[in-house]
């Protein structure tokens, strides 16, 4: 398998889901702002959305979309625990918070990570992301993970997205639910094990 990605940004999720796992993969790193691969190849062939992550697999089929490929990752190997089993509640519980990451939390970054967005409109991004970490601060009392049955994929999500907040003045360090829990995931050894390769200090 290939993981094309970007260090840092939303692919970092399906890589610690790949390390996680245990499974043989390949990175290829990818240039977001010109969209080539780290060998000079065009990206858009690749994937013509232009976005990472994309995952290759051995059959050569590609997988697109950070959700869509940590769920399949994770159900191909079950008894690693990463998800819960299609048809529960949990399972459910968990695409909840796949999708609340993605279409709150990851999207509602996006403006601030672009100088051309004006600054009043940032500062209210800001304090409405501000508003939804206190909310998962809320959801994260005395509780380790996201979901009862321990460290899942939505974990390895909203890990990564919360590290953005401290690149562009999304400051969570008085969350105190939430700095436990980014600390936990953090030492994780293939949490550590991805950041590493990325090139990103844990």
């Amino acid at each position: 398998m290939k993981l094309y990605y970007a260090p840092g940004v939303c692919s970092l999720s399906p890589h610690i889901v790949l390390r996680e796992l245990g499974l043989p993969f390949e990175l290829v790193k990818v240039n977001t702002k010109t969209h080539q691969t780290a060998d000079g190849g065009d990206f858009y062939a690749i994937n013509p959305k232009g976005s990472v992550p994309v995952l290759e697999l051995d059959g050569g089929e590609r997988l697109t979309e950070g959700p869509a490929i940590v769920q399949y990752l994770a159900d191909q190997h079950p008894a690693k625990g990463l998800a819960p089993a299609n048809g529960t509640l949990a399972r459910a519980r968990l695409q909840e918070w796949l999708n609340f990451t993605t279409s709150e939390l990851h999207k509602g970054f996006g403006p601030l990570f672009n100088p051309a967005f004006p600054d009043a409109a940032k500062t209210l991004m800001r304090e409405r992301l501000l508003k939804l970490f206190t909310w998962v601060d809320t959801q994260l009392a005395g509780r380790e993970y996201l979901l009862d049955s321990g460290f899942s994929v939505a974990d390895a999500y909203l890990f990564t997205v919360s590290n953005w907040g401290q690149l562009v003045g999304v400051d969570l360090t008085s969350l105190a639910n939430l700095s436990a829990y980014r600390a936990r995931v953090a030492a994780r050894p293939a949490v550590q094990e991805a950041m590493k390769a990325e090139g990103l200090k844990g």
